[in-house]
């Protein structure tokens, strides 16, 4: 294989017999393929529905809309490269598809992550915009820049994931003459990581927690200077759960991301010379992975919380496709009230010519 670089084995990849380091290959054997597996099998179909839901029964694209459609086709693109992992982990981790797709699949990984951070933290200041300044967001935040806003981000996590595609390699195991596609995390050399992974944490991660949390902070702040209007304020208050919502994704996700990653870099980058050392922050980290490939089966459900109409839409399908369910059956029941409801209250304000 022309493309192998022959350097010495990395031994989270290539020892995983090693003693001290069976929870380990379970893990990357069994666990993680698994996981991976079911995130698939839930998680692409939730999307792809998502993505029909978006173009053929949307009649107004929203700006949060806009921002759901783009996350749900992150979601999409870093769904559609899973089966190649999946294949890598099954395969007692033999890489057999060459430099490029492997530096492609890790790249896809490390962008996708990073699209959905910065889509959610788009969606939590918009609904910042909307509690704090209404007339202003208008002015701000337009469709047209909404759109121009979504292909920045685009761009801005390619960009901050290219370093990945360059420390990526395919690498031979001389002891069981495999392959393997290495992942710039377990590197034993970390003259290069630990920069990159603080960069990606401070700039991808750390600002954007902080800008939510400052938008939480003062739509809270904003909600309890207002006079208690009942109508209005229970709208607000959708808003402000809305910005919980992503908060509580943060928390779950990509907090424990960042921090078992940039453990496992500070670690090597303390005991060079020490693997044993390794294999704790090694495993926490193997199981952090499979545990944030469940975010693209959440982004679906937060987009129903999100999207009013992107939610009737969904409960429609979901009615169509499960109508003897009578969770389905009572929720259809609601979604009728509120239908009843919603024309009620249109018809109160249309003005009667005398």
């Amino acid at each position: 294989m022309g493309s192998t670089q022959v350097q010495p084995p990395e031994k989270p990849f290539c020892d995983l017999d090693s003693p001290g380091r069976e929870g380990l290959l379970v893990v990357q054997l069994y666990l993680m393929p698994s996981f991976f597996l079911g995130v698939l099998i839930l998680g692409l179909p939730l999307n792809l529905l998502s993505l029909w839901i978006f173009f053929h029964r949307l009649k107004r694209w929203t700006r949060s809309a806009v921002l759901l459609f783009n996350l749900s086709l992150a979601d999409t693109s870093w769904l559609l490269a899973l089966p190649f992992l999946v294949n890598f982990h099954l395969d007692h981790l033999h890489w057999r598809l060459g430099l490029p797709l492997c530096k492609a699949v890790r790249l896809l990984y490390h962008n996708y992550f990073y699209l959905s951070i910065f889509f959610v933290t788009c969606i939590s200041m918009d609904r910042y915009l909307a509690i704090v300044h209404p007339l202003r967001s208008l002015a701000l935040l337009g469709r047209r820049k909404t759109g121009l806003l979504c292909v920045m981000v685009w761009v801005v996590a390619f960009i901050l994931s290219i370093p990945v595609a360059s420390m990526t390699l395919t690498q031979s195991c001389p002891r069981d003459n495999r392959t393997i596609c290495t992942l710039y995390v377990i590197l034993e050399e970390t003259g290069r990581s630990l920069p990159y992974t603080l960069v990606c944490t401070i700039g991808g991660f750390l600002f954007p927690l902080v800008s939510i949390c400052y938008c939480y902070v003062r739509s809270v702040k904003e909600l309890r200077c207002r006079p208690c209007q009942p109508q209005p304020y229970n709208k607000w208050r959708r808003l402000v759960r809305v910005l919980s919502a992503a908060l509580i994704l943060f928390a779950l996700f990509y907090l424990p991301y960042h921090l078992s990653r940039n453990a496992t870099i500070v670690i090597r980058a303390i005991y060079p010379d020490s693997p044993s050392s390794w294999q704790l922050a090694d495993l926490i980290f193997a199981l952090e992975m499979c545990f944030c490939s469940l975010s693209t089966c959440v982004n679906p459900l937060f987009s129903c919380f999100i999207g009013h109409q992107f939610k009737r839409e969904f409960q429609r399908i979901c009615f169509a496709l499960f109508p003897q369910c009578p969770r389905m059956a009572r929720a259809r029941v609601l979604s009728r009230r509120e239908q009843r409801t919603a024309e009620q209250r249109r018809e109160m304000t249309k003005v009667t010519p005398l």
